[in-house]
Formats: structure tokens, C-alpha cells, sequence
């Protein structure tokens, strides 16, 4: 298991029964914004019981996949009191989680006397696809 599944998981792990959190939400609470679509593979594939899987849904409180099954996923979080409808989250901002985003570790300062390392200047992108860009 990768280090982003493992922290993917303990995300979704502590979001409340009761309430749901989007798959962007746990990409950026678990340290790697914009990988929304990593963690909805993430949860397609776990098969651990002990994750609330159900608990993740797509952008703007509809309900996303959940390995297929969404009449599952519809009845577990009615279970948790959720109103559900035919294909979103009624009253969505009202069960959002809110979820942590990961701690920033400061860097450590270079040793006296150690210059920081260049970077190299970025080259400009003159063409893409055979096509010239402006």
C-alpha cells in the first residue's frame, strides 16, 4: 500500500458518521490537492469494512460511484441520517466535514555557511503538438 493510500485512508477514517466529505476534500486533507480522482480509486479498491467508504462522495453533494452499488451507498447514509435523494445529498453544506489539511513541516535551515542550491532557469515551451505557440 502506497504512502497517499495510507493517508487516504486514515482521512476517511475520521469523517463523523453522519456526515460526508467530497473526494477533493480527502485528496486535500490527506496532502496532495487535485488528486480527487486517486482517491476515488482508492475507495472503489478498499475492501477494508473498518473504512466508511460511503462517507466519500463526488463534487457538489452528488453521491459518485461506490463500486457500482449506490443503492448501498444510499441506504447507509440514510442509515446515518442523511437525506439522500434521487442522485445527491440534500442540504449538502449542512453534512460537509471538515477535515484538517495535513501538517506543514518546516523545512530545516541550511548548516552556516551552505548556500542554497540553483535552480535552473525554465525553458520556454515554443512548440506543442508540431504547432508553434505565441
Amino acid at each position: 500500500m502506497s504512502e497517499f493510500t495510507t493517508r487516504v485512508i486514515a482521512v476517511v477514517r475520521r469523517i463523523p458518521v453522519g456526515q460526508v466529505a467530497t473526494y477533493g476534500d480527502v485528496a486535500v486533507a490527506a496532502g496532495r490537492p487535485g488528486a480527487a480522482r486517486a482517491v476515488g480509486n482508492i475507495m472503489r479498491d478498499c475492501g477494508q469494512r473498518d473504512v466508511p467508504c460511503h462517507r466519500v462522495i463526488a463534487a457538489a453533494g452528488k453521491l459518485g460511484g461506490y463500486g457500482g452499488n449506490l443503492e448501498l451507498k444510499r441506504g447507509l447514509l440514510r442509515a446515518e441520517g442523511i437525506l439522500v435523494g434521487r442522485s445527491s445529498i440534500r442540504n449538502f453544506s449542512g453534512h460537509r466535514a471538515r477535515l484538517s489539511a495535513p501538517s506543514t513541516r518546516l523545512k530545516p535551515a541550511l548548516a552556516p555557511g551552505r548556500a542554497r542550491p540553483t535552480q535552473k532557469p525554465l525553458r520556454r515551451l515554443t512548440k506543442h503538438k508540431g504547432r508553434k505557440l505565441r
